[in-house]
């Protein structure tokens, strides 16, 4: 197999679709950059990973032809787009309760302590209840894909996309937990976790009334 059927012009499709739906401004970024600025790099990270976690299983269910398969099950994406849907509406109340208690957080140095484990079964669950994850990959599998599509170039579009994602995760998440900030957030936190509730409630609310 030669590099052009590795770096074919549906491969880099691919990746650059890839990049474009991961980098956006999503419940899982946006939770990403919150955990950064209250409670450190580790945290984010650990965070990031359980996200990337779950982005992962996807993958791996895309590039072994099973997600399609799941996909083909209305009732198997109903009950993951109800827990998907209620699991976004409690991260939205528990963002609203911190809004609109106001308490005020380390900007540096006295993060609160967290459990990395909890973090990152977080992170796994935000990702692994979202139904849409499913039709991504099977979106990113089909731009990948081409008339002499073989085993090892589904697993070059995964392998690339899962650098992608672990490149905007934890790019994210070390961004958001450097000092200035933290500092920012610090000083806007009651506005910041008041936006992060609109979106999380507005992204559950969508997820359950969408016909996925």
């Amino acid at each position: 197999m030669n590099a052009h059927t590795f770096f074919d012009a549906n491969l880099l499709l691919a990746w650059s679709a890839y990049f474009v739906g991961t980098a956006g401004p999503g419940p899982s970024n946006l939770a990403i950059m919150s955990i950064a600025s209250t409670s450190g790099r580790r945290a984010a990270l650990a965070f990031a990973a359980g996200v990337m976690s779950g982005s992962l299983t996807w993958a791996v269910l895309a590039a072994l032809g099973l997600s399609a398969a799941l996909a083909a099950y209305s009732g198997f994406l109903m009950a993951l787009k109800m827990c998907g849907g209620a699991y976004l509406l409690w991260l939205a109340s528990k963002s609203a309760r911190a809004a609109w208690r106001g308490s005020v957080r380390a900007a540096s140095g006295h993060a609160p302590v967290t459990d990395a484990r909890r973090l990152y079964a977080r992170g796994a669950l935000l990702h692994l209840t979202n139904p849409k994850a499913i039709l991504v990959w099977m979106s990113v599998a089909a731009l990948g894909s081409s008339t002499a599509t073989q085993p090892m170039h589904t697993l070059t579009v995964v392998a690339g996309c899962v650098c992608i994602g672990m490149s905007v995760f934890g790019g994210y998440a070390v961004l958001f937990s450097m000092a200035a900030p933290r500092r920012l957030y610090a000083r806007m936190q009651r506005c910041l976790d008041a936006c992060l509730a609109l979106v999380f409630g507005a992204a559950g609310i969508r997820l359950l009334m969408s016909r996925v």
